[in-house]
């Protein structure tokens, strides 16, 4: 079931968000007006036969240098618009034509309580997974990864992890299994048993660490030097046919790409090559992704949102390809 563009003078083709009748479909409208949603899907709470909910956490307490991925969903969402609009290049198809995807609005957490925040964040990600829908969670910095994956792994079992990074976000935390940190949760998913390193791939790091703890490095020099199709390759091998997650930190790209970001490191993947090795990743057993550290306050001419929309547009396009839908 599909809508289309012609108007009507009972068909209303301003404020998408909220209007629209049918999930399906792309319905055009001015993208410098209307009410914001991610790519103009509907504003629902009802996750009945959804095939992605598209969510933002708005969480940015765990960065250690500066704040304002908080900002994140908004911004990702304003630049979606800018792609919303038919077919999506080079697909040649819309997806949104096969696959029921809504805005389920951001997670509620109490900003006051910081302890009860990644409680919060894995009890929105349940109601979504639980209801028989996949998350897609714009961030926030990449703390929110960590509740997301426990609750992935509550339903899918051990994850593997798809992880664009300029850091590895494995440093040690001895003795911290509380702590709040944007560089140390991945050393607690492993160490809690919720991610197989040994399945997993990190792609595009630029920062040292010592200890990998088990994590195969894609690092960035080994993208430039290799390409992405050598690195599609190499994702697909590691994975294989495990239930995965992706997780996109916009830091990944090089800041020349993707300035607004808290932590920025020069040398990073250009955003064409890491839309080609997304686009490569069809068929893998993807449960779901986010994509974080976006920080407005940072960002020129909103460049980094807008490679964070493309970005979440095409792993959607690689999902249509793939998935069976509830229609």
């Amino acid at each position: 079931m599909t809508e289309n563009s012609s108007k009507s003078p009972d068909t209303e083709t301003v404020d998408q968000a909220f209007v629209r009748k049918e999930v399906y479909g792309t319905v055009h409208e001015n993208t410098f007006s209307g009410a914001l949603s991610f790519m103009r899907r509907f504003y629902s709470k009802d996750l009945s036969g959804c095939d992605f909910a598209v969510t933002g956490v708005t969480f940015d307490s765990a960065t250690t240098h500066r704040p304002g991925a908080r900002f994140g969903p908004q911004a990702i969402r304003s630049a979606s618009v800018n792609l919303a609009w038919g077919a999506p290049w080079p697909w040649g198809f819309d997806p949104f034509d096969r696959l029921a995807v809504i805005d389920y609005g951001d997670c509620d957490f109490d900003h006051g309580r910081p302890e009860s925040i990644p409680g919060s964040i894995e009890a929105h990600i349940d109601r979504i997974l639980n209801a028989g829908a996949r998350s897609i969670v714009l961030g926030g910095d990449h703390f929110i990864t960590l509740p997301i994956v426990r609750a992935h792994a509550k339903t899918h079992g051990k994850i593997s992890l798809i992880h664009f990074d300029s850091h590895s976000d494995t440093w040690k935390a001895d003795n911290e299994a509380g702590r709040v940190d944007h560089g140390t949760m991945f050393y607690h998913a492993v160490k809690e048993g919720i991610v197989d390193p040994s399945t997993s791939a990190q792609i595009g790091i630029r920062t040292h660490n010592s200890d990998p703890l088990g994590f195969t490095w894609l690092d960035a020099q080994w993208v430039h030097d290799n390409g992405p199709k050598k690195t599609i390759s190499e994702i697909r091998r590691l994975v294989g046919d495990t239930s995965a997650y992706l997780t996109f930190d916009i830091d990944c790209l090089d800041p020349c790409y993707a300035p607004g970001t808290g932590t920025p490191v020069c040398g990073g993947l250009t955003t064409a090559q890491a839309q080609e090795i997304i686009r490569g990743l069809g068929g893998l057993n993807i449960h779901g992704m986010d994509l974080v550290e976006v920080a407005p306050a940072y960002d020129v001419g909103d460049i980094t949102a807008l490679a964070g929309a493309s970005l979440i547009l095409d792993f959607i396009c690689t999902q249509a390809q793939y998935l069976e839908p509830k229609i």
